[in-house]
């Protein structure tokens, strides 16, 4: 069968329904996981696969798998999908393009009338972000086993609400269990979130790994005290050392080409203006592709916390709360992804995931490989973030004839299947 293309119009208009959901004003989407937004964008998208003709269950953690059948039930799917949590000021594509494509293959296999030897089965995992609960991919990483189910769903957010408690509360807290999942080949299809394809000027990226994190929370004390009557060289200003700290985290990450280094989330108390600041909570993310030097990376941030300790004369707590290695993905997988470019005659190029996906711990268990499209000026996790019709039709086609190469033995109905449908 000559190669596929998706209906393009019909993916982008669930991508522009789907973003009323949470919809910003200034024009990206606010899902935090597990909310009543998060709530009404899953219920959206099981009432969309149920009409595809999936059957949908829900795992113990709330993870959405939507199953279309094959022709032997007793094979391992061939898996798809990604996220719809978003982050505080995100966007309209991170995530949901890639569950959303999966939905436009299956509609697409059923406009052509095509059957697949195995069966199909996309999935929402359950807070991709991490914005709201930490650590991120907590739904793959506890059907991947990096994370036990009960650790956790006794994760709390910042307000201390639990997330088991959570799920509970908007009706996704399933009985599917969390073990034993399989697939035969697993692709996840992503905006790139970053600057690379649209440089290059190509219209696919061919992921064949993703790069090593390590997330760390630190808590530096100092002293609180009056602005207006505490001598500077008496201070124990705890907002000056993580300052300082901040700045290392820089340091070390442009001292390790392409790693990157990021201080994102920061809390200052007594937060006060014309108080000392006495205790700060900060983020650290660092990430490599090279798992040598993510750990060189670490180590040096360790040392400098321990030089801090000794010449500020404040608290430093630095704990690591998370770590993956660089994750290679399937050969067979990558082939499949760069196959598919080249047979629509996309233009294409290989490339690393710098972010996290889920994708990542699915490798753990699956055959695995992800799509990347461009995106406007590599900018996500962003209200603005932007893409086009045509490259969200690009990717989803891609995936689509990966998902026919893996799924095996490709039948379309003759009455169904015409010219004018396989140009549409």
């Amino acid at each position: 069968m000559k190669a596929l293309k998706v209906n393009g119009d019909r993916l982008w208009d669930s991508l522009m329904e789907m973003a009323k959901i949470g919809a910003t004003e200034k024009g990206g989407c606010r899902r935090l996981a597990l909310t009543d937004l998060d709530k009404q964008g899953r219920e959206l998208y099981i009432k969309w696969a149920e009409e595809a003709g999936c059957t949908v269950k829900i795992d113990q953690i709330g993870n959405i798998m939507a199953t279309r059948p094959g022709e032997d039930p007793n094979l391992a799917p061939v898996g798809t999908g990604s996220h719809l949590d978003t982050q505080p000021s995100g966007g309209k594509f991170d995530g949901v393009f890639g569950v959303l494509s999966g939905l436009e293959v299956v509609r697409r296999m059923n406009d052509l009338g095509i059957k697949t030897r195995h069966p199909i089965e996309i999935s929402v995992w359950t807070n991709e972000e991490g914005s709201r609960f930490a650590p991120a991919m907590m739904g793959s990483g506890v059907v991947s086993g990096r994370f036990t189910l009960q650790e956790i769903l006794d994760k709390t957010d910042v307000e201390g609400i639990r997330l088991g408690d959570e799920l509970e509360r908007i009706g996704f807290a399933g009985d599917t269990p969390v073990t034993g999942r399989q697939y035969h080949a697993f692709f996840e299809t992503h905006i790139e979130q970053g600057p690379y394809l649209e440089a290059e000027d190509k219209q696919i990226g061919v992921v064949t790994g993703g790069q090593g994190q390590r997330w760390y929370d630190v808590v530096i004390n100092g002293r609180e005290s009056h602005a207006g009557t505490t001598p500077m060289h008496l201070r124990k200003d705890a907002l000056i050392t993580a300052s300082q700290l901040v700045l290392k985290v820089e340091e070390i990450a442009k001292a390790h080409k392409p790693g990157c280094g990021t201080v994102g989330f920061m809390q200052v108390s007594p937060n006060s203006r014309n108080t000392i600041p006495g205790q700060i909570s900060f983020s650290i993310d660092l990430r490599h592709p090279e798992d040598d030097q993510l750990t060189a990376m670490g180590t040096e941030l360790q040392a400098a916390v321990a030089e801090l300790t000794a010449t500020s004369g404040s608290d430093i707590d630095l704990k690591q709360i998370w770590y993956y290695a660089p994750i290679p993905f399937d050969s067979e997988c990558i082939s499949a992804v760069r196959s598919s470019a080249e047979a629509l005659g996309y233009s294409y190029m290989d490339i690393i995931a710098g972010a996290g996906h889920d994708a990542c711990y699915v490798s753990d268990f699956a055959p695995t490989s992800m799509i990347f499209t461009p995106c406007l000026d590599g900018i996500s996790h962003n209200e603005i973030e932007s893409t086009t019709k045509e490259e969200c039709e690009a990717g989803c086609s891609v995936l689509l004839n990966a998902i026919l190469t893996m799924a095996g033995d490709v039948k379309a109905e003759e009455t169904s299947v015409t010219k004018e449908t396989l140009d549409a």
